[in-house]
């Protein structure tokens, strides 16, 4: 679907998505990984406190595994320095307890710095709110579960991972 369609119907407002994920945690992990091959000078990652548990718990679990230099926390303390040192950052949107944040700024400033800007959000409250994609966002993760996908469609929750064209 083209840009105004996927943002008429709810979406990412991203071109290009799978929906084989485990879950929205591994999908945020994933995206994590790829923050790091898509700026590879770098080893720092950061997520957003706002994010839901199992999902910081995810992401924290993988980047030991990789060695990534994780910080957790609040993303709107974060400054230019801070921002030149990672490979992305992680936001949830809405956040884990309802909070809407307008994260355009922050996704300017954080690709001034030369990062990635990955959105961990729901897609049935994007069916109202300004898609990821719209913002600035480069990778959209989440789970599919809100529109009553049964256990056992690619995990427990149907994750999926959206993406700009150019980073296939």
């Amino acid at each position: 679907a083209d840009a105004s369609t996927t943002r008429k119907f709810g979406g990412t407002g991203l071109g290009l998505a799978n929906a084989s994920m485990l879950d929205e945690a591994t999908a945020a992990a994933e995206a994590m990984h790829m923050c790091m091959g898509l700026v590879p000078d770098r080893d720092g990652f950061f997520i957003s406190e706002r994010c839901h548990p199992q999902t910081i718990a995810v992401v924290q679990t993988r980047a030991e595994a990789l060695s990534v230099e994780l910080t957790i926390g609040d993303e709107s303390t974060l400054t230019p320095d801070a921002l030149a040192k990672l490979a992305g950052v992680l936001l949830s949107y809405p956040a884990s307890r309802g909070e809407i944040v307008d994260y355009a700024a922050l996704t300017q400033q954080v690709h001034a710095a030369g990062g990635v800007v990955v959105v961990a959000c729901d897609l049935l409250a994007l069916t109202v709110l300004r898609a990821p994609g719209d913002f600035g966002a480069d990778i959209a993760v989440g789970v599919a579960q809100r529109f009553g996908v049964p256990l056992g469609y690619g995990g427990p929750h149907a994750g999926f991972l959206a993406t700009k064209e150019e980073h296939k």
